[in-house]
């Protein structure tokens, strides 16, 4: 394919910044929501601009060959020659000078339109064809230095198209990039808000009917609620979580076991870190119950108190002597440790 005309005129540059922004808008509204929502933002981003942008040309100059052939040549416009009528063409036998510029990037490079303020009005004329980029230099009397000069002048107005081009296509990538991030968020959102995430994902927290008083205020009962999406062909699964009231009430009943262990120090004093944790995990399992075993909570490995749901970890605990901020500190890495 290939256009032999004025250079950098055809398509109008802000009309195509328009149209590939509402492509971009449109397309990600008419994707497959499960694939929206378990496909990270930051590739999903990447895919889409990757997707709409355009690579303005390059040319490479150190590959210009040049070629020559007889030509016929309009000399209407000659003041030097004697003309009666130069209103009609008038053609004489001179010489054409080819200059063949490889380049990379997009053919529509060279296509865009951009406003006469910008640049000289005038464009540059030439052939555009598979990676090949060619011009001419047409008289009846060429001398070297002159069709140099043209040349020249020429390859430096067709880059200076190609450099104003080259920093509008980059505000047009960051401009992609921030349309896809508000474009995906706004259907994640919408996405989530359809699927009701309020919905049980099925990890739930008995309360045990002998449930004990000792170290808790009566009127606790309480079941472990987790906030899932509706079951779909492909379903969005988002990691399980604890219900906020829960982690609330979690803390409190561990609360109201470290101030027992305060109000009767003697009972307490001389036992090993390991006892003092059962002493937490017996209050806590004494209110839930886990839906394959008789504890919900537990102890694996370094971790002290745990929860796990469908591989995860929805609750994690450490039991620490106070030592002072600095170890404080270090017991939060160490829980942040535990997750992903």
């Amino acid at each position: 394919m290939a256009r032999d005309d004025y250079l950098f005129s055809k398509y109008d540059w802000f009309s195509f910044q328009d149209s590939q922004l509402k492509k971009l808008e449109d397309e990600i509204a008419g994707w497959d929501g499960n694939r929206l929502l378990n496909t990270s933002v930051e590739d999903l981003c990447k895919y889409f601009v990757e997707k709409h942008r355009i690579n303005i040309p390059v040319l490479n100059m150190d590959e210009i060959t040049v070629d020559y052939h007889e030509a016929q040549v309009d000399v209407s416009r000659d003041p030097y020659r004697i003309i009666i009528d130069r209103s009609q063409p008038v053609y004489v036998s001179g010489t054409e000078i080819e200059i063949t510029v490889p380049f990379t990037g997009d053919f529509d490079g060279f296509m865009f339109r951009l406003p006469a303020y910008e640049l000289n009005p005038l464009p540059p004329r030439g052939t555009v064809r598979d990676g090949i980029l060619t011009f001419s230099v047409k008289g009846t009397n060429l001398k070297d230095d002159e069709v140099r000069k043209e040349i020249n002048s020429t390859l430096e107005r067709i880059n200076n198209y190609l450099t104003t081009l080259r920093g509008k296509v980059n505000m047009l990538h960051n401009e992609l990039d921030s349309t896809a991030r508000q474009c995906i968020k706004r259907c994640r959102e919408k996405l989530l808000a359809d699927q009701n995430l309020v919905a049980s994902l099925g990890f739930k927290l008995k309360q045990r009917t002998d449930s004990p008083k000792t170290y808790t205020a009566p009127e606790v009962r309480r079941k472990i609620i987790l906030t899932p999406p509706q079951a779909s062909s492909m379903p969005y699964k988002p990691e399980p979580a604890l219900d906020e009231a829960e982690y609330e009430h979690i803390l409190e009943v561990i609360e109201n076991m470290a101030q027992v262990m305060e109000r009767s120090p003697s009972a307490f004093s001389e036992m090993a870190e390991e006892s003092l944790r059962s002493h937490f995990l017996v209050q806590l399992n004494g209110h839930y119950e886990g839906q394959a075993t008789g504890e919900t909570f537990n102890y694996e490995g370094k971790t002290d108190i745990l929860i796990r749901s469908e591989g995860k970890n929805i609750f994690i605990a450490e039991c620490k002597y106070w030592a002072g901020p600095q170890k404080l500190t270090d017991a939060i890495d160490q829980l942040l440790g535990y997750s992903s």
